[in-house]
């Protein structure tokens, strides 16, 4: 039966193999050299991999992690799925402090106070380069936030200025935006947006005849914590998002998934997922932190997959949309309390900013040398 099987055309033996599920393709592999070189195509997994948390697909189908085999990508997915990881530090620094990241192929972004260094990623993503290849200076006081936008590092600091900086040559500028700290920063297509203790939101603009040129100026009733701009529908601003939210819940990090869908977390314990072709004023879907603690950050796989970071003892939350409940949490300050100030994950590592050390988790390996709780 099988030398007929194999003498099938490859898009009937695709189409077949599309019906089988991973234990299945598996023992498949086993069968003969022929069916396990056929079985390691990328199509054969893409199926699987779009259900998977964390496979580098996205909700539209994109995939975003290419240069990984797919059927890899599948493997490690269990991995995030049963919580099996490494951790280690990284880096550590003596004082603390409220770091942010930014993860970009190789190449790992980390604020310290008032600089900002780039740090190369070892060959296994697993380190990091001791010491940063460059280093970007132009605030006086902390850096609260930065992005990462068309080769330019765009960062809002205590001291109220904002900071551009090109990351493959020298230049960089600096300008007072606001009165007070510049808590959140964003930039898309030219367009800067910030948002300060000083209860006002700006629009600035990226082009270098009008670099500190306010182009408009939202007044809110409170600090703006986080700002995030629409990756197409640009110029539309939603005044309103929710209602009857109580006093206090303030929303610390937002992040668009799609034009039309995203996720905010923050002091209220909750994250939510909007649909703004449904409603603004209700959101879609709600998780709440199980240990009644604020959210500082998040980060979606762009499909099924959320990881937060908490306010206390460094606890990292692992969230599958489809489920109600938290899939994993991971404490990495334990027994010392240090919240996540900021986390990034591609397919195989999550890295998470404390207030003295960098943590990676590793979930490449099966063995698993971390417990989730």
């Amino acid at each position: 039966m099988w030398p007929h099987l194999l003498h099938l055309p490859e898009e009937i033996l695709l189409l077949l193999f599309s019906y089988l599920d991973t234990q299945a393709l598996g023992r498949l592999a086993q069968v003969c050299r022929k069916l396990q070189h056929f079985t390691s195509k990328d199509a054969v997994w893409r199926k699987i991999a779009k259900k998977c948390l964390n496979s580098g697909f996205v909700q539209q189908g994109t995939d975003v992690a290419s240069w990984i085999s797919v059927k890899e990508r599948v493997r490690v997915s269990q991995n995030w799925k049963n919580g099996r990881c490494r951790r280690n530090i990284l880096l550590k620094w003596k004082r603390n402090l409220m770091p942010w990241i930014h993860l970009d192929g190789n190449i790992l972004y980390l604020s310290q106070a008032e600089k900002i260094s780039a740090y190369k990623l070892c060959s296994n993503s697993n380190g990091v380069h001791r010491q940063p290849f460059a280093v970007f200076l132009d605030h006086r006081e902390d850096v609260c936030r930065f992005v990462l936008n068309n080769s330019h590092i765009i960062s809002g600091g205590g001291d109220g200025r904002i900071a551009i900086h090109k990351v493959h040559s020298a230049f960089s500028i600096h300008f007072t935006a606001h009165d007070q700290d510049v808590n959140c920063v964003d930039c898309h297509r030219g367009i800067i947006v910030s948002g300060s203790r000083d209860r006002t939101a700006k629009v600035w603009s990226l082009t270098p005849s009008r670099d500190g040129h306010c182009l408009h100026t939202i007044q809110t009733d409170d600090r703006v914590w986080s700002v995030a701009i629409n990756p197409i529908l640009s110029g539309a601003l939603m005044t309103c998002l929710g209602t009857d939210f109580k006093r206090g819940a303030g929303v610390l990090d937002v992040r668009y998934e799609t034009p039309y869908t995203l996720l905010s977390c923050g002091y209220d314990t909750f994250i939510r997922y909007w649909d703004l072709r449904t409603s603004t004023r209700r959101c879609v879907k709600e998780w709440e932190e199980p240990h009644d603690s604020a959210l500082y950050c998040m980060q979606s796989d762009g499909n099924h997959m959320i990881a937060s970071g908490s306010a206390y003892y460094g606890v990292v939350r692992l969230w599958d949309k489809r489920m109600n409940q938290c899939l994993h949490s991971f404490s990495l300050s334990s027994p010392t309390s240090s919240p996540v100030y900021c986390l990034q994950f591609n397919t195989r590592h999550l890295y998470a900013a404390l207030a003295s050390a960098l943590h990676v988790l590793d979930f490449t390996t099966g063995d698993s040398l971390f417990k989730a709780l």
